[in-house]
């Protein structure tokens, strides 16, 4: 039996050196669909027409390797909990082959897609892939399982600058002065991504243990494009720039808006108030004539230096903002900085976060321990026995269509990402629903899978050349395929390895 693939004729069965490969799956069509290259080891995957290698071109094919990306809920050790974001709860844990710490970050699936909150923690996600930097809280994997989606990402134990002003710190000119030269090396390379974060604030800037910043919380940023202007308005009212309040028709705005954001910061550490007496229930036509009407007042025991470069970053106009880090380096007031030693985090700050305390508010602890109807320190017993009744019923039947189906998408175009590997898995492999041609590598394999789903306790039912064969994915579950090789479905990941016999 003979196809056609990228003007190449393959025998469709199974021949010659066969390797173990992994198979994407999700619905299709015919012009999707992408093959290996003919002797080339590897996997293509139907990938939006484009085909993506394991292991990539030249290099060795590692089982273990291929193994170690399939990353999960089990792989980790819940520790404690310790904060709250827009869309989630934060969780410190330990990863248990590495016994490294991050931070978890979970946000429920049905929260999500009932709060209609699932673009934007894709979005987060599709960014966060792509960035890494000293300055950032920088993104390691993500994952799901059926009830929550998952990001690890780098664990800050400073606590955040919201806690520490709410501790009463009084943060002096120079600990903000190397705050203000690290959070612009920060805003400088999103900018060279072109990416707006949108909601610099104290909240959203974390101390590691040595006291440097890190910026986090990337769940309302978006990438400026020439063909794209950005218009909506979106962030936290009392740190928004100026410009993002128009008070006739929609204007657009670009990198200036953060740079506003980060003196309202400054000031504000500086102070323990901000510039702008703005509050979350300010009307847009209120803060409009709040910028035209105030002044801001600066203490006469600020050094000259800090009152001028924290004007240049609230200017009311855009255009004379400082908004580069041109800008910054040739002020005056920072004349004497070592931008590599800033970057390299050579310079000590003033302030270091105490060791040995919690830096973060107790309660949320408490809240995940009584408060929270499914815990996350409960998860692996909760799943267990959920796997253990999906095998008496299908738990499908009981959610109401239109939540099963939003379920549904989020199940299969959920980001997998693993910086740990430096591998993106670009599509999970669960598919419910409709049928769909499914898997294409390397040698001519090919399979369909009609409706079911692979993954955390899906089923279904797989045909390679016509042959079919049924697999459970609540357990790693070995099935042969056409009487020649072993496909294993992983719970809770993202891969189905397909292991040929020889």
């Amino acid at each position: 039996m003979k196809r056609k693939c990228n003007n190449q004729t393959e025998d469709s069965r199974l021949q010659g050196d066969l390797i173990p490969s992994v198979v994407l799956v999700r619905p299709y069509k015919k012009s999707d669909f992408a093959c290996a290259a003919p002797g080339q080891k590897g996997v293509g995957s139907v990938l939006g027409g484009g085909s993506q290698m394991f292991p990539p071109a030249g290099g060795p094919f590692n089982i273990e390797m291929l193994l170690s990306l399939a990353v999960t809920f089990e792989h980790f050790e819940i520790l404690r909990a310790i904060g709250k974001g827009s869309f989630g709860k934060v969780c410190v844990v330990q990863k248990t082959d590495t016994k490294k710490m991050y931070a978890m970050k979970y946000m429920n699936k049905q929260k999500c897609v009932e709060r209609n909150e699932v673009r934007n923690v894709f979005k987060e996600l599709q960014i966060m892939q792509g960035l890494e930097h000293p300055f950032l809280v920088n993104l390691w994997y993500s994952f799901q399982d059926e009830e929550d989606m998952f990001m690890v990402v780098d664990l800050l134990l400073g606590g955040d600058l919201r806690y520490h002003l709410q501790q009463n710190v009084r943060f002096q000119e120079g600990t903000v002065k190397l705050f203000i030269c690290e959070l612009v090396l920060a805003l400088d390379y999103l900018q060279s991504r072109h990416i707006i974060h949108r909601d610099i604030k104290p909240d959203n800037i974390l101390l590691d243990e040595q006291g440097h910043v890190h910026i986090t919380d990337f769940n309302i940023a978006t990438t400026l494009t020439k063909d794209s202007p950005v218009t909506t308005i979106a962030g936290t009212k009392p740190y928004m720039a100026p410009e993002m309040f128009s008070s006739t028709t929609p204007t657009s705005y670009s990198f200036a808006v953060d740079w506003w954001s980060l003196g309202v910061t400054a000031y504000e550490l500086l102070r323990t108030r901000r510039p702008y007496h703005i509050r979350a229930n300010t009307s847009t036509n209120e803060i409009a004539h709040v910028f035209k009407t105030a002044t801001v007042m600066y203490p006469a025991a600020w050094s000259p230096d800090m009152v001028a470069l924290i004007r240049k970053l609230l200017e009311l106009n855009p255009e004379k903002r400082f908004s580069q880090l041109k800008d910054i380096q040739a002020f005056p007031y920072l004349s004497d900085v070592s931008w590599d030693a800033v970057l390299q985090k050579r310079i000590m700050p003033e302030f270091i976060p105490m060791k040995g305390r919690l830096n973060c508010d107790p309660t949320f602890e408490l809240e995940e321990m009584i408060l929270e109807s499914k815990p996350l320190h409960k998860k692996k017993k909760r799943l267990a026995k959920k796997e253990k009744d999906t095998s008496k019923s299908n738990s499908s039947q009981v959610r109401a269509g239109h939540l099963q189906k939003h379920l549904e998408m989020l199940q299969r175009d959920f980001i997998v990402f693993n910086r740990e590997k430096h591998w993106p898995l670009p599509k999970p492999l669960t598919v419910f629903g409709g049928p769909g041609l499914g898997g294409v590598t390397g040698r001519g394999l090919w399979g369909s899978c009609f409706g079911g789903a692979w993954g955390s306790q899906g089923w279904g039912n797989c045909g390679v050349s016509g042959s079919s064969c049924q697999a459970v994915g609540s357990s790693r579950a070995a099935v042969p395929l056409w009487g020649l090789g072993t496909a294993w479905a992983f719970p809770h990941s993202s891969i189905i390895l397909f292991y040929p016999q020889g």
